[in-house]
């Protein structure tokens, strides 16, 4: 996340945890739970990082429980439902897999969508102005974004009229930015899953 999109996600975070009712706050302190499918220490360490900045510290005035599915979307569901049963106050979310677990766990509990790539493509929110229900965050916007990185690539290398394009066939976002990446005057790329199977788009 750039500085910028790093400190609005943050303070979306601590909207989440002011609004935490007042009663019982000096005896308890409040819960974060960090959910993702298998980012780790590379949203995990900034995320954390920057969350002391504004002096809410792990295991001094806050508690953060920090879940990962280490690369295997199917632990997700488990995982979310976990960090219900341990009454956390916020959800936090790496990556549109890890998005949809925790809205499927909860409809009650905040969730914060953090590296999401396309949330309203994808059927988590709304819109971006109003995603509703108990879910906010941020969009990397990545269906628009590839196509500018695509279009760049093929200035950079004109005489190239075939692209590669390695993806996880578990997160839908990546399948829906796949399918729209139709770039002439690029004869034909190709979006190989993690499973190997490739699809061509002339």
């Amino acid at each position: 996340m750039s500085n910028m999109r790093r400190r609005d996600f943050i303070t979306l975070v601590g909207g989440a945890i002011a609004s935490w009712p007042q009663t019982g706050r000096a005896q308890q302190r409040p819960k974060i739970g960090l959910l993702d499918t298998g980012l780790g220490a590379a949203f995990a360490v900034p995320f954390m990082g920057k969350l002391a900045e504004l002096g809410y510290v792990d295991g001094e005035n806050v508690v953060i429980e920090r879940r990962s599915a280490d690369g295997n979307p199917e632990r997700l569901a488990d995982l979310a439902a976990d960090l219900v049963r341990q009454q956390v106050n916020v959800i936090v979310t790496a990556g549109t897999p890890a998005g949809f677990a925790a809205k499927k766990a909860t409809s009650t509990i905040p969730i914060v969508l953090g590296a999401n790539s396309d949330p309203v493509g994808v059927g988590l929110v709304a819109s971006l102005a109003r995603p509703g229900g108990n879910m906010t965050g941020n969009s990397l916007m990545a269906p628009d974004l590839s196509q500018k990185r695509l279009e760049l690539l093929h200035m950079l290398g004109p005489e190239i009229s075939r692209f590669a394009i390695l993806w996880d066939s578990s997160n839908p976002a990546w399948r829906r930015a796949c399918a729209r990446l139709k770039t002439p005057p690029i004869r034909r790329t190709s979006c190989c899953t993690s499973s190997g199977h490739a699809t061509s788009m002339n």
